[in-house]
């Protein structure tokens, strides 16, 4: 009930305060290429329910047609404006609407594509009783995930090395932040997420 009153209240008033932020970016999305402002995610949620992740739209329309849910650095889908959006985590900001609706947390574990979830056996499958969160350990830990999916040459082969390198780490730190999981713990990863925003250039 804690978390839940902290995640309105700060999502209120982050919104209040990033208003400004919010409108600039999207007048840059509207005016750089055609399409939605917002992308629209499926992802599956609390008990693997899915529901629709607010995202400002940082590629192409249709590219979720052209390529898997992996996004690799200098990613042909991403817009002009749309890995400057993905590097500073401007694209994110929208899910804070989600937060207010109830469908995320500020922290918790990231959601995941549908067909990801449905990898997550045995004592994973816990994870999925929590609100997945718009930050946790694994964000830190792999907090510019492109870099590291840089080395692959198309998406077939982004989608491989997130499977095979990236995602068994996300899942460990997701058990992790299960076991450890508190108002305090919360604080302490919201505080290392907006040092690593403000130290990123």
């Amino acid at each position: 009930m804690l978390k839940r009153l902290f995640d309105i209240v700060v999502s209120l008033l982050l919104l209040l305060v990033l208003s400004p932020v919010l409108l600039v970016v999207a007048l840059i999305i509207k005016l750089g290429s055609p399409g939605p402002l917002f992308y629209k995610a499926n992802r599956a949620g609390r008990y693997k329910k899915p529901f629709k992740m607010f995202k400002f739209r940082s590629m192409v329309v249709n590219a979720d047609k052209m390529g898997g849910p992996s996004t690799r650095k200098g990613d042909p889908r991403l817009t002009g404006i749309g890995a400057w959006l993905r590097r500073y985590k401007l694209d994110e900001l929208p899910q804070l609407l989600n937060v207010v609706r109830g469908q995320m947390s500020l922290v918790g574990p990231r959601p995941e594509v549908p067909e990801y979830a449905e990898l997550y056996k045995g004592p994973e499958e816990a994870i999925y009783k929590l609100r997945p969160g718009m930050t946790d350990f694994a964000s830190l830990w792999d907090f510019h995930e492109e870099d590291v999916l840089a080395k692959a040459t198309s998406t077939e082969e982004a989608e491989r090395l997130y499977l095979e390198e990236v995602r068994p780490h996300k899942v460990e730190l997701q058990m992790k932040y299960l076991r450890e999981r508190s108002l305090w713990t919360d604080l302490k990863i919201l505080a290392e997420t907006a040092g690593r925003l403000v130290g990123i250039h």
